[in-house]
């Protein structure tokens, strides 16, 4: 089986750990660079890649890399390539392009003349005398040129990886299902232990949390573009589904709790984990986060609270965050997990983080804070 260089791209502060997802899948030589993981793997670790990996952004097969600074230096060692044997002769290939600090500075360009060299090299391997037909399966392929080097890849994902394809509904700033995912993995938290998100929002983490506490597969109800493409098998993919059904635990038991002050965002969140297949696991409940009082020790809280970005609501959500911090005080075996651009978070909340992380949401640069509970008594 034909190896390939596999780059998951990520956001920026994850790379780490979609590092450490893809060595989990037994994929070794990982290289982590700025929003990229590199590795080699064959087609099973392109249909399991995309299936599994709960952070990444996408998964793109590298087609090949080269220095270029002219036109006919990009045309012709992009025809260089084998694009034959990735596309096939009715296959779809838009080209999509970026270009940092080179030569070749113009991206409509740069894609155009990609687009016209893989044409070309189709029509010449395939043999076909006049234009390509392009009505079969997806290929998109992107020319990324940083220092003019030229990266071209084809999107073996389709649609983004944090679209799993549970999410019906969504809230004013909804948090990406792979930011959400790594909020949970940078915590030590197992399965037996509870786990509450006590500004749900739409329910992206407490639904993260329970596919990661059963080992449900992210990508296993939505489809990708690798799986209309000649070149994989669908055995492969049978196969890559089918380890994927026998790794989840669907018996393991779950104590996980979503609550919001916001009726209307839990009856969302209930419809998401329920189109999830995850309706029994989850337990929502309209509160706000100041009624918290559990009867358990040792438990888990990832929150992603409002930040009060707008003028006027800065004042209401630093008054929750003092509140919270005061009502964590009585709980001190607690872990607490706040993801928040709030840069005067443990001032209000009343406490030093065991440690920081800085992360983005989206565009907003965010410090996500870690308080560790001390030790429950036996």
């Amino acid at each position: 089986m034909a190896s390939f260089t596999l780059i998951a791209t990520a956001a920026m502060g994850l790379e780490s750990i979609v590092a450490r997802e893809v060595k989990a899948l037994g994929y070794e030589d990982v290289i982590v660079e700025n929003s990229r993981v590199i590795f080699k793997g064959d087609e099973n670790a392109i249909a399991r890649c995309n299936l599994w990996l709960r952070t990444a952004d996408r998964v793109k097969l590298l087609v090949g890399e080269f220095q270029a600074t002219t036109f006919d230096d990009l045309f012709e060692q992009t025809k260089a390539l084998p694009w034959h044997e990735f596309i096939a002769e009715d296959g779809a290939f838009p080209v999509s392009g970026k270009s940092v600090k080179s030569t070749l500075y113009s991206v409509p360009d740069c894609q155009a003349i990609v687009k016209k060299s893989i044409a070309e090299k189709l029509k010449q391997k395939h043999g076909v005398a006049s234009w390509l037909a392009e009505d079969g399966a997806l290929h998109k392929v992107e020319v990324a040129i940083l220092k003019d080097k030229v990266t071209l890849t084809l999107d073996t994902s389709g649609v983004g990886l944090h679209k799993r394809g549970y999410r019906l509904g969504q809230g004013d700033a909804p948090l990406k299902e792979t930011l959400a995912a790594a909020l949970v993995q940078l915590t030590n938290w197992h399965p037996d232990r509870p786990f509450y998100d006590l500004f749900c929002g739409s329910g992206t983490i407490p639904i993260e949390a329970a596919l990661i506490g059963q080992n449900i597969a992210p990508g296993f109800n939505r489809a990708f573009s690798f799986e209309e493409w000649n070149f994989i098998s669908q055995k492969t993919i049978e196969t890559a589904l089918e380890e994927a059904e026998d790794q989840a635990n669907y018996d393991q038991v779950l104590d996980i709790h979503g609550m919001d002050i916001d009726h209307r965002m839990i009856n969302i969140s209930k419809e998401n984990a329920t189109e999830a297949g995850l309706s029994d696991l989850i337990q929502w409940k309209q509160m706000q986060a100041t009624d918290f009082h559990p009867e358990q020790e040792g438990g888990y809280i990832v929150s992603n609270p409002p930040y009060g970005e707008r003028l006027g609501d800065k004042e209401q959500v630093e008054q929750i965050y003092r509140e919270f911090g005061q009502v964590m005080q009585h709980h001190p075996t607690w872990n607490v997990y706040v993801l928040t651009a709030n840069e005067q978070f443990e001032k209000i909340y009343g406490k030093k983080a065991s440690k920081k992380r800085k992360l983005f949401n989206g565009f907003i640069k965010a410090d996500y804070y870690q308080y560790f509970g001390r030790r429950p008594n036996k």
